[in-house]
């Protein structure tokens, strides 16, 4: 890490880094080829970031307890079913979340519930076990829906579905874009406990009146926040008045603004309320500085002499649209740095390969839009840099939100020009 300090980003005012020549790619061009390369080629004008108070992006961590979101009670001591216990036991859970120890109860019993919490609190495990235990009472009859906003966030719900219900003859089935309609067809004439899908894809399905809501009691919204933003209420809307017989709404998000209340009251009427995180602040185990790139450098030079730095083991980078992130992701591999990205242009499949590769660390860097990237759970991300300036202060927090994981201090350096 001595080399990390010593190349540690100069903040506004401070004199520019230096390249150095030893982190150059072999290529005797590279001046000329990155200069020429630095900018992709412009589509249209660039979105005007609403920060401008460039401190809230200067904040030093304050490293928490490794355990800071579990509780001191047992999976082995609560009143789940064995197998669900034993499921647990073998993925390495012992104790529960904080959100998982309070909503358990609740949700078990039918009540509606608000959680505001991020990625990385335990809230998927914390929805799914009462979902469980409700299928295992019931499953010849009982089905539950979850709606999330991306992708790869279904495929992380399915997975831990899967894992939760070993040997318990329970199905899921995920419907997502990007996939065969076709087979998503065939998929819905079988027996499915737990439907989880994109808003889009599944009123689609509705359209088609391939999918039949009308007798599925229990809506949990995940990552509600992201999905208005993408614009997906009045599918959402479209989901809900589907569901006749809905009893039991749970709804989790990152943040609760005001903007959105009306809309959370009118889905979720008399809901308990937990919060595992203000909903509002950037983890105290992210470190955060900010990078200038003076007037007349190339902002390519200077991240690529950044990530050369020891440390920078497992890094994500945020660019604001689909051509830079394609644009920053060729320019690094050219640099002999591995790198992928992911974007709403890139195939289901590609997606979840590229995300694989990351996870098993056979790429350094991960380039990526803030749809794409969003609800990303990989542990140990060790950088998040916004190679772009996000929009709104909101989305800075929900990226930098990528690292700092489980009690562990992550870096996130944001770009100034």
């Amino acid at each position: 890490m001595n080399n990390t300090k010593s190349r540690r980003p100069r903040k506004s005012g401070s004199t520019p880094p230096q390249r150095r020549k030893k982190h150059s790619p072999p290529s005797q061009n590279r001046n000329a080829n990155t200069q020429r390369n630095a900018n992709p080629p412009k589509k249209k004008a660039a979105q005007v970031s609403s920060i401008t108070d460039f401190s809230i992006l200067v904040k030093k961590a304050v490293p928490q307890e490794e355990v800071s979101h579990l509780t001191d009670l047992q999976f082995e001591d609560s009143p789940l079913h064995p197998r669900l216990k034993a499921n647990l036991k073998a993925k390495g859970f012992v104790n529960p979340s904080k959100i998982q120890a309070e909503s358990l109860a609740p949700l078990k019993a039918g009540r509606n519930l608000i959680g505001i919490a991020n990625t990385g609190t335990g809230k998927t495990a914390a929805f799914l076990m009462p979902i469980i235990e409700r299928l295992l009472e019931n499953p010849q009859r009982m089905t539950a829906l979850v709606v999330v906003p991306t992708r790869e966030l279904a495929l992380q719900v399915a997975d831990e579905f899967k894992n939760l219900t070993q040997g318990m003859r329970l199905y899921s089935a995920s419907f997502i874009g990007g996939t065969s309609v076709n087979k998503d067809l065939q998929t819905l004439r079988k027996q499915n406990h737990l439907i989880i899908g994109t808003p889009g894809r599944l009123k689609d399905l509705l359209d088609r009146r391939a999918l039949q809501l009308h007798k599925t009691p229990i809506l949990v919204l995940d990552e509600f926040d992201r999905m208005l933003d993408m614009g997906f209420v009045h599918d959402i809307k479209r989901l809900v008045r589907e569901m006749k017989a809905r009893k039991q709404t749970i709804l989790f998000s990152a943040t609760q603004e005001k903007s959105q209340r009306a809309i959370i009251r009118e889905l979720v009427q008399n809901p308990i309320e937990i919060r595992v995180n203000s909903g509002y602040t950037t983890s105290d185990n992210v470190d955060q500085d900010i990078v200038e790139v003076p007037e007349g450098a190339n902002k390519f030079h200077v991240l690529l002499d950044l990530i050369s730095n020891s440390g920078f083991d497992r890094v994500l980078i945020f660019t604001e649209t689909k051509r830079w992130a394609d644009a920053v992701a060729r320019k690094l591999n050219k640099a002999g740095i591995k790198a992928d990205q992911i974007h709403g242009n890139k195939s289901q499949n590609y997606r979840v390969k590229a995300l694989d590769k990351f996870k098993q660390g056979k790429i350094q860097v991960m380039v990526a839009t803030d749809v794409a990237a969003r609800g990303i759970d990989i542990a140990d991300i060790t950088h998040v840099i916004n190679y772009q300036l996000p929009k709104t202060y909101d989305t800075y927090v929900h990226r930098i939100g990528r690292t700092g994981r489980a009690g562990k201090t992550g870096k996130a350096f944001t770009f100034i020009n």
